[in-house]
């Protein structure tokens, strides 16, 4: 009759998903895309004199406050 040796290892532990983390990276997210939304808005109300110090057009302003908030 042959014995087998019961196995010593202890289990492993399994760590819960990470929900946190990935809440923060939505607020992270998000926080991203507001910000990006008002420097759209900022950049809209720029002068021509400024936008020209700037190196920019009006036609550059147009392009990219037509942007959606997610779109960089």
């Amino acid at each position: 009759m042959t014995t087998t040796a019961a196995s010593t290892s202890a289990p492993v532990a399994r760590l819960p998903f990470p929900f946190f983390a990935l809440r923060r990276l939505r607020l992270r997210l998000l926080a991203r895309w507001y910000d990006r939304h008002l420097q759209r808005l900022d950049l809209a109300e720029i002068d021509d004199h400024l936008l020209r110090d700037l190196g920019l057009t009006p036609e550059d302003v147009r392009r990219e406050c037509a942007k959606s908030f997610w779109q960089t």
